[in-house]
């Protein structure tokens, strides 16, 4: 009888164990990640009298999912250009990590609403010779002023990332680094870096460029540190129980991280 006792122990201890395996370093792994595209850039003027249009945020994509053993495709998207006076702006470029998370739209003058992203729209066009703002990552333009960022704790404190272009001639940047449009006296602010913000719109010097994304996972503390390939530039922390990988950059779409 005490052996029976003895086995059953054994086996539910065994269960215990495979069932605890991701917190004691074993793939697959519970990770987080945000994934933040590309900001477009602002519009410059119309013909010398309108004002440029607030560029698009890249979306975001965020979840919890497991990781297994493996290479899997890093990508961090640039920001777009912002664009010349009577031009149009360049779009933002995709992040990649489990989710693709696309670049904000490209935005011409001509056009006066906000840039818009897959997720959210710009600001329509506000009257007179003004120009709308454009979508955040997070909500839509709003007239002049470009839409909310997303907000996120994965770093381990609260961040603000993703915030939509100004329009011209003085829309505000969306919360989480857009460009703020201006009147002429200089470009359209640029988009923050790695936050995916859309450039402000400006007048005859141009609308500013958008922020690049940026690349941010989890894995725990237990697991082997992760290697990522000779395009990448990352930095990591511990937060908690986990070690945070923040990439704010890769050379090509071809950069990899590997999990073992």
């Amino acid at each position: 009888m005490a052996v029976t006792s003895m086995a059953q122990s054994s086996i539910r201890d065994f269960v215990k164990y495979r069932n605890m395996a991701t917190s004691f370093g074993a793939p697959p792994y519970a990770s987080s990640y945000l994934v933040i595209g590309g900001g477009a850039g602002g519009s410059g003027g119309l013909g010398g009298s309108n004002y440029g249009s607030g560029g698009g945020a890249g979306i975001a994509r965020t979840s919890t999912i497991s990781l297994s053993s493996g290479s899997y495709t890093l990508t961090v998207g640039g920001g777009g250009a912002g664009g010349p006076n009577d031009g149009v702006s360049v779009a933002g470029s995709s992040s990649v990590f489990s989710a693709t998370a696309t670049g904000g739209n490209a935005v011409a003058a001509a056009l006066r609403t906000g840039g818009i992203n897959a997720d959210y729209s710009g600001g329509g066009n506000p009257g007179s010779n003004l120009s709308g703002g454009g979508a955040g990552a997070g909500g839509n333009g709003s007239g002049m002023n470009g839409g909310t960022g997303i907000v996120s704790s994965i770093t381990g404190t609260s961040v603000t990332r993703g915030g939509g272009g100004g329009g011209g001639s003085s829309g505000t940047g969306g919360s989480g680094g857009g460009g703020t449009g201006t009147d002429g006296s200089v470009a359209g602010g640029a988009g923050t870096v790695n936050t995916g913000s859309g450039g402000g719109g400006g007048f005859t010097l141009g609308g500013g460029a958008g922020g690049s994304g940026v690349v941010i996972f989890t894995l725990p503390v237990q697991a082997p540190l992760a290697t990522f390939s000779g395009g990448v530039t990352q930095t990591n922390a511990i937060v908690g129980n986990n070690r945070v990988y923040t990439v704010t950059a890769t050379s090509t779409t071809s950069e990899t991280v590997t999990i073992s």
